[in-house]
């Protein structure tokens, strides 16, 4: 029960559901206990005793009786439902809440489809078992207490007679529960890679049916779909292997009844009507220890579902607000990193090493070097999605940590290098960072990102429904919405990561020169692998295996025939040779 003690805060708020609704079990257990007892009052004073005067009143009680218990039964039903659904409406909503407080370094280790089948399956059998499993354990209890305090009433001996396999029934669901608990704990690992499998193959769609890889991908589900169903068989076969022993041994209690209370009504010492009640009652115990199993099945798949659960709200969050974090409505924006390293997992190489810069309020600030060199991880670490192991970052002259992420991350305008959109309106889509921009506003921002005129080719303008990931539009004029986006916000720091690396060289030198009436008085970081697009930066740094390896502005860094000399190089020999040709 440990796993329901640690999540006990989600159901025990909306424990008056619970109790209320046990309230009317307790109704619906003991009428049903009744039935027997009419049935042995309608063999023995009616049948056999003559006393048919008796049927009107055993009919009229009967019907109140069943009117009862059907009143009772939609009370426990109903408020047992509102205990699960309120109960997971808590849980879903902090185990949404955790994932948006986690880091990247989280994410980075983190399966979308595993995550999607925690939040979904998971949390559905969790509330399974809190609607109906806990109510249908206690209802088990009750009717067997309530069924052995009415058999004991006729007969003590032919009670214990009945019920003396019980004990072994009892062992054989023990041992049930032992080995059918880690079964379902493997089902619902492999439904989370395979619904992975699925979620990866439906993203990357494009890629599969460009390479013509479909008949591998099929090859991949279908081993993660056979691992899925061998981890199922397994569950059904030590169900299978169970039940009929727990049925055969409530044969046994059945034979034990029928011979020693056969031999008791002949002697005298039992009525035929008590008789027959007695084997209506037996089977209120043997069918209720037999469903215990079917009980534990659930209890054992909602632990494993709550344990995948415990995993998410109990992951570390490295990213933490420190106490009296710094709340301000607007930064300068001068950045400064002072021997600033960063390893992302303890057995990789330094993702950065001994960085630092100083990067004051206005100036432009440009990064280059090949892919894994370390660029984007700084500018992921001054807005805090990292933090590094040693050195630290400072805005204003005070520590990132120092400062709520609100008042962090609303002052930093960061366009990805694959942008994304939602599945809203464009509109809504370049004012997500300021919902309460006039559409005034969402316009002037679009016009600087070069985004307007081909928004308003598009069919109802900025009120345009975009697909998914924003299908429907081009690489460029998606990024061009995100940089519309991070113009909105008006930071005080911006940061373009490749944020033009899908545009041509038209449209790049056109929002290069709408950008620099924005970039004025921000802190600009530019990531590029083109030179053109950082070669007016106030500095330029060069990075090369998480170092600066070199820094300067454009003209003294070709002087120095370093790496940046190599890089602008590689990307203008051609032209050069062009040129070259045409003057010849």
């Amino acid at each position: 029960m440990n796993t329901f003690k640690k999540l006990k805060e989600f159901y025990w708020p909306y424990k008056r559901f619970f109790f209320i609704s046990l309230f009317f079990l307790l109704f619906v257990t003991g009428i049903t206990v009744i039935y027997p007892i009419v049935l042995q009052l309608t063999i023995d004073e009616v049948i056999l005793g003559g006393k048919y005067d008796l049927i009107p009143y055993l009919a009229i009680g009967f019907i109140a009786i069943m009117g009862v218990k059907g009143i009772s039964t939609f009370f426990h039903q109903y408020l047992g439902d509102m205990f699960g659904i309120q109960s997971v409406y808590s849980l879903r909503d902090a185990l949404y809440k955790k994932l948006q407080r986690l880091s990247f370094r989280y994410y980075d280790n983190a399966r979308t489809g595993d995550l999607m089948s925690r939040l979904t399956a998971d949390v559905e059998g969790f509330r399974f078992f809190l609607s109906f499993g806990f109510a249908e354990l206690i209802r088990i209890f009750l009717l067997i207490a309530f069924t052995l305090g009415v058999m004991f009433y006729y007969s003590v001996p032919l009670t214990l007679v009945t019920m003396a396999a019980m004990p072994f029934l009892a062992v054989v669901v023990y041992q049930f529960d032992k080995r059918v608990h880690p079964a379902f704990r493997g089902v619902r690992k492999s439904f989370g890679r395979l619904n992975t499998k699925v979620q990866e193959n439906i993203s990357g769609i494009n890629t599969v049916k460009s390479l013509s890889r479909e008949d591998f991908e099929i090859g991949r589900f279908l081993e993660k779909n056979e691992d899925y169903r061998q981890n199922y068989l397994q569950t059904a076969s030590i169900w299978s292997k169970f039940f009929p022993l727990m049925e055969f041994i409530g044969n046994i209690c059945v034979v034990a009844l029928l011979a020693y209370g056969g031999h008791l009504v002949i002697n005298g010492d039992l009525h035929t009507g008590e008789l027959v009640a007695f084997f209506s009652l037996v089977w209120y115990i043997m069918w209720p220890l037999m469903n215990l199993g079917f009980v534990i099945n659930l209890f054992s798949q909602s632990k494993a579902s709550g344990e995948r659960l415990l995993e998410i709200l109990e992951a570390e969050e490295d990213i933490e607000e420190a106490p009296g974090a710094i709340s301000k409505e607007r930064l300068e924006g001068h950045v400064t990193f002072k021997h600033v390293s960063l390893t992302y997992t303890q057995d990789d190489d330094a993702a950065l090493k001994d960085i630092t810069f100083d990067a004051p309020p206005g100036k432009i600030i440009g990064l280059i070097g090949s892919t894994g060199s370390g660029k984007t991880t700084i500018t992921q670490l001054i807005t805090r999605f990292y933090e590094p192991d040693e050195g630290e970052i400072l805005i204003d002259g005070v520590n990132v940590k120092d400062y709520s992420l609100k008042t962090l991350r609303k002052n930093i305008g960061f366009v990805l290098q694959e942008p994304f959109l939602f599945s809203t309106t464009i509109k809504e889509n370049i004012r997500y960072g300021n919902p309460e921009a006039s559409m005034e506003e969402v316009i002037d921002a679009a016009k600087r990102a070069q985004a307007h005129d081909f928004i308003m080719e598009m069919p109802d303008g900025y009120d345009t429904m975009l697909g998914e990931r924003g299908m429907g539009l081009s690489g460029g004029q998606k990024q061009r919405i995100s940089i519309a986006r991070a113009i909105l916000i008006n930071p005080s720091i911006l940061i373009l990561d490749n944020a033009t690396s899908a545009v041509d060289m038209e449209t790049e030198f056109k929002i290069q020169k709408a950008l620099k009436e924005v970039m004025t008085g921000r802190t600009t970081f530019i990531i590029a692998h083109r030179i053109s697009s950082l070669k007016h930066a106030d500095e330029i740094l060069v990075l090369e295996d998480g170092k600066i390896v070199e820094r300067g502005v454009h003209e003294d860094l070709l002087k120095n025939n370093g790496p940046y000399q190599r890089i602008y190089d590689i990307q203008y020999q051609d032209k050069d040779v062009i040129m070259e040709k045409q003057r010849g």
